[in-house]
């Protein structure tokens, strides 16, 4: 899909799982640099309102709605599964989001 953005939020169809991994229809946040955009598959993390708001997890707000960006379920999908674009990440969320991957990833 063309013109996917990191820090863009957009609705994502994650593949269907029988384990722990987030799957089913959400949001997402693009996390991928936007120097790979055009590839066939695109970094992702998925949003939920309903998990657990742990030390490690960002929150963003997409309207009235705070939803927490889990991180640590950060996925690549297939850019066939990314729908419509439902907003942006704010110039603080983006980097609170940034901190929480480098926390995950054990990254400086």
């Amino acid at each position: 899909m063309a013109g996917l953005r990191r820090g863009d939020i957009h609705h994502v169809r994650f593949p269907h799982t029988n384990d722990r991994r987030q799957s089913g229809a959400r949001p997402g946040v693009v996390i991928q640099t936007n120097a790979l955009g055009k590839w066939s598959t695109v970094i992702v993390v998925p949003l939920s309102r309903s998990a657990h708001d742990l030390a490690f997890r960002s929150k963003v707000t997409i309207g009235d709605t705070e939803s927490v960006a889990m991180v640590d379920h950060m996925a690549s999908v297939d850019t066939r599964r990314i729908g419509a674009h439902i907003g942006s990440l704010s110039a603080n969320e983006l980097v609170d989001m940034e901190s929480a991957i480098r926390t995950v990833l054990a990254i400086r």
